[in-house]
């Protein structure tokens, strides 16, 4: 292997896991529950567990999905507001972790770089930077489970804005929140019209003279209750975990029923979404600002819990602009339409930047892995890449929804592994699938994040095992239930366990 001989393997596991956001977690969870026979450990770049509800710090910061369906299966969400903020969140997976013990077994600020599988040794070494002098550091585990999310921690999409030099304000990423920014009183611009955009307008608008959500076209939007109240009548009658559990699966169903409502009868759906919006702004505001050229559910939708969003609009704090921006200016920003908008501070909420399988290289017996080239087996593995799994949650339901079957799934590969002798599982394309065509990773959904990252995601073909069909319906019954000995998972041993053998 070609590694700096400097760095020599510290230590081994069995299973080493990236990343100890709510996916990480919940991985070694379900490793200690169903595969309690394997060690694991946990490696996060950060200094803190948590991902994404550690890394974002700009006001107002919340889910947009449901915590019945956000949160574990194997952990009730018990406060109040199922539709959290972030704190929330983040005090609810340190729960987690520390009711589970799984928090000393978190390395933190082990950036992974790099990770190598050698057949010959039957193992990856992972090479990771520690602590802020980035100290070369090399682990060794005999699975690989990426669970570090599906975007970049080092920085967010932020295209180059005509004229921005000129801005005499400062011009900020929600990804890179400024602790010390002040705008009390100060005229701001919201720049995007994204989950980020329709919860940071609320959440400023009391504060700020005024707040501008300045979006290129709409976006479709929703409005829920942030208190399931059918829940909370739930909780008073029965077990937490069992009115939990019922919850759960209330809204994952109606969440896909909706969905495929949205595929089906798309014209229905946008009408009973625009008449949501008119009764909460009125027919000019919501024909002007709120009707998308496309259909529900083609890209992500926006969630306003009690309204937040719409109600700052009605008080005159916020407002919604569509137009195009021709040039940033001194003082704001100058739209093609003619239109000035005038700005002490310009918020650029224009979205993340994705990577392929955790932002790191990764190198089989000496090749360089290009994920575009790979297929995906189940959303879960890659062709010809042994001994690995990723989680990649849901873009129609919430993310943990599949992040818990496909750690269970992991846990019945490493099960049959046990149960056959066997000490390596590769996806690999039987003869018959070798002529499939080559579909996107995530089909029917334009949102530019996605899109602007398609190309360098791996892809999925017409069949199973080859596919991912965003369906927990489904997925609950493949990740679970659907036979290892499909001919697409070779299980096989290595060189170094024959030779133990003998």
């Amino acid at each position: 292997m070609a590694l700096a001989q400097d760095m020599t393997a510290v230590d081994h596991v069995d299973v080493m896991i990236v990343g100890a956001g709510l996916s990480g977690i919940g991985a070694a969870y379900w490793l200690q529950q169903d595969s309690p026979d394997r060690s694991w450990a946990i490696l996060e770049g950060r200094d803190d567990l948590g991902g994404t509800w550690d890394l974002f710090r700009y006001p107002g910061i919340r889910s947009d999905s449901d915590m019945h369906t956000l949160g574990y299966s194997f952990k009730p969400w018990t406060e109040a507001k199922s539709i959290a903020d972030g704190p929330s969140i983040l005090k609810y997976v340190r729960e987690t972790a520390d009711e589970f013990n799984i928090t000393d077994k978190i390395r933190f600020q082990h950036q992974v770089v790099k990770a190598e599988w050698s057949t010959e040794d039957g193992q990856w070494t992972v090479q990771c930077e520690v602590g802020p002098d980035a100290t070369p550091a090399l682990y060794t585990c005999s699975f690989l489970f990426m669970c570090s999310g599906y975007y970049s921690y080092k920085g967010g999409f932020r295209p180059d804005f005509p004229g921005e030099e000129r801005f005499t304000g400062p011009i900020v990423h929600p990804q890179e929140w400024p602790e010390d920014l002040d705008y009390e009183g100060k005229r701001v611009v919201v720049i995007g019209s994204g989950a980020t955009a329709v919860t940071l307008v609320p959440a400023m608008a009391d504060k700020t003279e005024h707040i501008t959500m300045l979006q290129r076209s709409p976006t479709w939007m929703v409005s829920r209750p942030s208190v399931n109240q059918v829940s909370e009548g739930m909780r008073k009658v029965l077990p937490e975990k069992t009115a939990y559990a019922i919850t759960r699966k209330l809204n994952s169903a109606r969440g896909e029923f909706f969905y495929n409502m949205t595929r089906k009868k798309p014209e229905k759906v946008r009408e009973q979404l625009l008449n949501f919006t008119r009764e909460a702004l009125g027919e000019e505001e919501t024909a002007t600002n709120f009707t998308p050229e496309y259909n529900p559910w083609d890209q992500r939708l926006c969630l306003v819990p009690d309204g937040d969003f719409f109600k700052s609009i009605k008080s005159g704090d916020a407002s919604v602009t569509t137009g195009q921006i021709e040039s940033f200016t001194e003082k704001g920003i100058q739209l093609e339409s003619g239109e000035h908008l005038d700005a002490d501070i310009i918020i650029s909420a224009t979205g993340l930047n994705l990577v392929t399988v955790g932002d790191m290289d990764f190198v089989v017996d000496g090749k360089t892995v290009d994920f575009s080239q790979t297929w995906t087996y189940r959303g879960v593995g890659y062709s010809d890449i042994p001994n690995m799994a990723s989680t990649f949650g849901y873009i129609n339901a919430s993310w943990t929804l599949r992040a818990d079957l496909v750690s269970q799934f992991v846990c019945r590969v490493l099960n049959h592994m046990r149960d056959t002798g066997t000490d390596v599982v590769t996806p690999r394309l039987r003869p018959s699938d070798r002529d499939m065509p080559r579909r996107d990773w995530i089909e029917d959904f334009s949102s530019g994040y996605m899109q602007r990252m398609m190309a360098l995601l791996p892809k999925q073909g017409d069949r199973e095992p080859w596919t991912n069909p965003q369906r927990y319906s489904l997925d609950k019954k493949v990740l679970l239930k659907a036979t290892l000995d499909d001919g697409a998972l070779v299980f096989s041993t290595t060189r170094a366990a024959e030779r133990v053998g003998a």
